[in-house]
């Protein structure tokens, strides 16, 4: 899409339904009018969702059972997720019920991974199965609809990086990338040809999730959302091209048509041969490895062996049990977890508690910690003895970070030793009374508000109205920006900047500790260029290595903010690839022979007219003791720093 919200094309907003709705509800209208031609048959629809992030599959709907899983493949089947939850649903409400759960799931998931929603792309997957009786037997069509929530778009278009800003931010996201190359293949492939073109399905768990649907035995139907707007036209022709050269991949569906029974039978004898295969040490690498592929060791094979028949067996058991039992089983899980919701917003009425906030407006709130009457409720990262009540995993979360207590509807809060908590923006310690409203922003990007029903309803009867905050207007508070108005609008946008840069600016600087980077980033006001120019904010970055600083453009920290976060995450999990990236893509690493902005000056040129042989002149400049000298001639400009920088040599430009 460009220049337009993606979210509401796809999912709608209020009576506008998007693509989604409108087509599950078009799949059970359909399916309710074959019914009625004929009783007999039997149509069956299966919901899963699950998240890629950092290149690990998680499955949004298995509750807090949250772990990487695993892709797998064979040769009749393709790639598949081995131990992924497929729901039964029997309608588009049902449907919708089910993606809210997943959304819940990923938020929490997010808030305890220190890992933003932005960059996880989300798949939802429904397995329309239909059981036709047809000449005395039961034939089983089956089919896959994959419905794709790609990460990164959206945010390269809300934080304005274009060009090679634009270009950093899509080399990080590696599915992205993945994607497109594949899409290229297959147009390429489509094109026909002499050389043989090979598609890197295997370069992301993305692509090969979508192996089928891309270029197997699909149909596949793209749609571009394009806007009329004359800003967007850059976007509107890349989005133009895009579609023109997807549409050139070619596919051909076949009907997936097998006897029911036949299909049970095929799924047990094919288990009893890999049972047999796996026990008398005779492996056959041809099952689950394509013609393209590389050779595999037997370990690799045995391990796709064995989740071949935990599918296999999962898949057997699941047409052998009867529709009804399962799908009432799978409603009276969306009742248990309808009914646990009540209860928690009836709690919410009159027990205090903390809701968390997110920049993404659309998650705030979905995680909510209860302070009952008469306990003291331990905060604090995992790992405490005993357990913490209230565990959090972000960043500088301390094992005793807090306590919180409520007595009789008083909530008292004592901080533990170097532990970093701010209170409505300012910088606490020791112990306080937390009051209804208050923002709490414990450790570096864990944030959340305080509410007291009882306190709240006192003051409102009182004629006291709260503000509601958000993500934004708390972390405002902490960079001291305010709420005045300001009367310059460039003003505005520069106390907008800062505060969106200053709770990343504390994030990266204590993931740079974690992982013991010897860097320090911090935010830099520089002067307006011209006189229709405003001031920026940028960030600097000085390494305690080479003791150099270069400076970063919003949007160039922004991008790389989010390879650093995949880089934390990797540590945090105790996976040390972070240790051996290439300095080259290392997003903590500047490279020493890049040219980089150290401060900006406006020069007067008026002495170029009168052929002025040497102008020379001395500016402050942003390094310590140190000065830009300016020497200008009729035909060329040389600026360097005295005393001289081995980082920054002299730079000459031609007039």
């Amino acid at each position: 899409s460009s220049g337009i919200n993606a979210e509401y094309g796809g999912l709608g907003y209020g009576k506008n339904k998007g693509v989604v709705p409108l087509y599950c509800e078009d799949l059970f209208i359909k399916m309710d009018q074959l019914k009625q031609e004929a009783p007999e048959n039997e149509y069956q629809v299966q919901f899963s969702m699950l998240e890629i992030y950092n290149e690990n599959v998680f499955d949004l709907l298995a509750g807090k059972q949250r772990k990487a899983l695993k892709i797998r493949q064979s040769k009749a089947r393709g790639f598949f997720v081995q131990g992924l939850k497929k729901t039964p649903v029997g309608s588009y409400k049902e449907i919708e019920d089910r993606m809210a759960e997943g959304t819940a799931n990923r938020t929490v998931a997010a808030t305890k991974m220190n890992a933003t929603s932005s960059r996880a792309h989300t798949v939802v997957e429904l397995t329309l199965t239909q059981k036709i009786k047809a000449g005395g037997a039961n034939m089983t069509k089956t089919s896959v609809v994959n419905l794709v929530d790609l990460a990164g778009s959206e945010r390269a278009g809300s934080t304005g990086a274009t060009g090679a800003t634009l270009k950093q931010g899509a080399a990080i996201n590696k599915s992205l990338s993945a994607l497109g190359n594949v899409i290229a293949a297959l147009a390429s492939q489509a094109e026909g040809g002499r050389k043989k073109v090979i598609v890197p399905f295997r370069d992301s768990s993305l692509t090969m999730i979508l192996k089928n649907a891309l270029g197997g035995n699909s149909k596949t139907v793209m749609i571009a959302a394009l806007s009329p707007a004359s800003v967007n036209y850059e976007e509107t022709l890349s989005t133009l091209r895009f579609a023109d050269r997807a549409k050139q991949i070619k596919t051909k569906a076949t009907v997936n048509e097998s006897p029911t029974d036949k299909l049970i039978r095929e799924l047990k004898e094919e288990n009893e041969k890999l049972k047999k295969m796996l026990e008398g040490g005779e492996i056959d690498h041809s099952l689950v490895k394509d013609d393209d592929e590389e050779d595999i060791s037997d370990e690799e094979v045995q391990a796709r062996l064995q989740a071949l028949m935990e599918e296999n067996s999962a898949e057997k058991a699941s047409m052998e049990q009867e529709w009804k039992a399962k799908l009432e089983d799978a409603q009276k899980a969306i009742e248990a977890m309808k009914a646990e919701q009540s209860r928690k917003e009836e709690m919410k009425q009159s027990v205090p508690h903390v809701t968390n906030l997110n920049e993404d407006q659309q998650l705030c709130g979905m995680i909510t910690y209860f302070l009952e009457d008469g306990k003291e409720n331990k905060v604090g990262s995992r790992g405490a003895d005993p357990p913490n009540d209230i565990e959090l995993s972000g960043l500088e979360i301390e094992q005793n970070h807090c306590t919180v207590s409520n007595n009789g509807g008083k909530l008292l809060m004592v901080v533990g030793e170097e532990a970093k908590v701010f209170v409505n923006g300012e910088y606490v310690s020791g112990k306080l009374e937390l009051m209804h409203n208050d923002r709490l922003l414990v450790g570096t990007n864990s944030m959340f508000t305080v509410v007291n029903p009882t306190e709240r309803a006192t003051g409102e009867a009182a004629g006291i109205s709260y503000f509601k905050f958000s993500y934004q207007d708390a972390m405002a508070e902490i960079q001291n920006l305010g709420t005045e108005d300001s009367s310059q609008k460039g003003e505005e946008l520069l106390q907008q900047d800062i505060a969106e840069l200053g709770p990343m600016i504390g994030e990266v600087n204590a993931m740079s500790c974690a992982m013991d980077k010897k860097v320090k980033f911090d935010i830099v006001i520089m002067p307006a260029e011209g006189t229709r120019a405003r001031r920026t904010a940028m960030v600097s970055v000085f390494s305690y290595m080479t003791s150099c600083t270069h400076l970063l453009t919003r949007d160039e920290f922004i991008s790389r903010k989010y390879k650093m976060e995949e880089m934390y995450q990797q540590c945090v999990e105790g996976d040390n690839t972070w240790k051996s990236i290439d300095p080259s893509e290392d997003p903590f690493v500047e490279d020493q022979q890049k040219e980089s902005t150290i401060g900006t000056v406006s020069i007067s040129l008026k002495s170029l007219g009168y052929l002025v042989s040497s102008t020379h002149a001395t500016f402050p400049c942003g390094f310590a003791d140190r000065s830009l000298v300016i020497t200008m001639g009729t035909d060329v400009m040389r600026i360097m720093c005295e005393p001289p920088i081995n980082c920054m040599p002299s730079l000459y430009v031609s007039l």
